[in-house]
């Protein structure tokens, strides 16, 4: 298991036929270089919808009021969350969720479709097949969620509140 940029190379190493990179809702991006190094596609559990590429899509999934969301799984190319998508599942977004409510349904999904897709990636050197699904969406950034989650003394009371819900914990205040 590799959480930090620096560990993902030399656990990479020597990677032989029969291993698979598996990234779970990880904010390493992983370098093509290294990905086309590697035996076979390498899978990104994403935690949002195909709709929803890039990061924090829980959160403006939640700023925008969208009444469903998802999850999707992917191979990973260099651009990131750009490769052919193999799974995807979507879910009605309840209206009284916050962040922490929306990103445990967001796992609660991610590890059933680990669950349903395990078997194949343990036992089966064939890659995932491949479904005809397309990202589609703005490509969200840290910096995007940044600009969200900031509240200034000059917005509504409405528009803050919105905010918080979205961001929960990432609030960020410039009054």
């Amino acid at each position: 298991m590799v959480s930090a940029a620096a560990d993902l190379e030399p656990a990479c190493t020597g990677a032989g036929a029969g291993h698979r990179l598996l990234s779970f809702c990880s904010p390493v991006i992983v370098p093509g270089a290294l990905l086309a190094a590697l035996p076979g596609p390498s899978y990104n559990f994403h935690p949002g919808p195909p709709e929803r590429p890039g990061r924090y899509p829980s959160v403006f999934a939640l700023y925008e009021n969208a009444s469903a969301f998802g999850v999707t799984v992917h191979e990973m190319m260099a651009s990131v969350d750009s490769g052919p998508i193999v799974a995807a599942t979507w879910f009605a977004l309840n209206p009284a969720w916050g962040l922490a409510d929306l990103e445990e349904q967001t796992l609660i999904q991610l590890f059933t479709l680990f669950k349903n897709l395990a078997p194949h990636l343990a036992l089966n050197p064939a890659p995932v097949a491949r479904q005809a699904i397309p990202w589609r969406g703005r490509k969200t950034t840290k910096a995007d969620c940044d600009a969200l989650c900031a509240t200034s003394s000059d917005m509504s009371a409405a528009e803050v509140e919105r905010r918080r819900r979205a961001c929960g914990g990432h609030m960020l205040h410039k009054m």
